[in-house]
């Protein structure tokens, strides 16, 4: 659990300096909600792995990223 506080601590402060900036759009809204979700779920699945919670956050923000441009382009 302890490590799992380690890694979502920053990823929670970076979504909240990057939602200083104005009027995000929704790929970079979709980026980033999938890092945090896939971070999580990558840690949960590999026990708190580091490596597992890397790579779910990375394939998160790949998934978000083309959810969020997806829904730019229906506007």
């Amino acid at each position: 659990m302890n490590s799992i506080v380690k890694v979502i601590g920053p990823l929670v402060v970076v979504c909240a300096l990057a939602g200083c900036n104005s009027n995000p759009s929704k790929q970079d809204v979709g980026t980033a909600s999938g890092a945090v979700v896939g971070g999580v779920v990558g840690a949960v699945l590999t026990g708190g792995s580091t490596w597992g919670t890397v790579a779910g956050a990375a394939a998160g923000g790949l998934v978000g990223n083309k959810i969020g441009k997806d829904m730019e382009r229906r506007k």
